[in-house]
């Protein structure tokens, strides 16, 4: 996979922002945990693609940690009505208190656009999940689903907030 096959041009916009205009924005924060020891559990979750998995959606990717150039294939739903969707991850963060990565459409993916996943540490030891997205459809179906698509993407991200506090919880 390469650049080439990015289905939108703003790529990288998730992480600096901001987000281009003529896509549906998402930006969804959730508070998952305290300390330490749950940023690096969250942090490791959600860079090897076991945030994904732990949540439900099926995960094929490259590499076994989230890299510039990993290519992702994210699988949801079941039999005819699993939808694939083939990715690329475009930036990632390991820093001391933020860790992350966005991965950007590739064609194949039922949208077009970008979506990151950040974990972050506050000053005083709150630990924060952060989805941030831009996308608009790209395939027929997606264009049929009309103003569901955002109700579900917002709804997933809500999921994911859930699923990663519960994995912060256990550390």
């Amino acid at each position: 996979m390469n650049a080439a096959t990015f289905t939108y041009p703003d790529v990288g916009a998730t992480r600096l922002g901001p987000l281009p205009d003529g896509y549906h924005h998402l930006h969804h924060r959730t508070r998952i945990g305290r300390g330490r020891p749950a940023f690096e559990a969250a942090g490791t979750a959600v860079t090897t693609f076991a945030l994904h998995r732990r949540s439900g959606a099926g995960v094929a990717a490259t590499s076994p940690r989230a890299e510039p150039g990993t290519g992702v294939r994210v699988s949801l739903g079941v039999g005819r009505l699993r939808v694939t969707a083939p990715c690329e991850v475009v930036w990632t963060a390991y820093e001391r208190d933020r860790t992350g990565f966005a991965y950007g459409t590739l064609t194949g993916h039922p949208e077009c656009g970008e979506e990151s996943f950040v974990v972050e540490m506050g000053e005083d030891g709150s630990v924060w999940f952060t989805v941030t997205a831009f996308s608009r459809p790209a395939r027929r179906y997606a264009r049929l689903a009309g103003p569901l698509v955002p109700v579900l993407q917002r709804a997933y991200a809500w999921w994911l907030g859930r699923t990663l506090t519960g994995i912060a919880r256990d550390a």
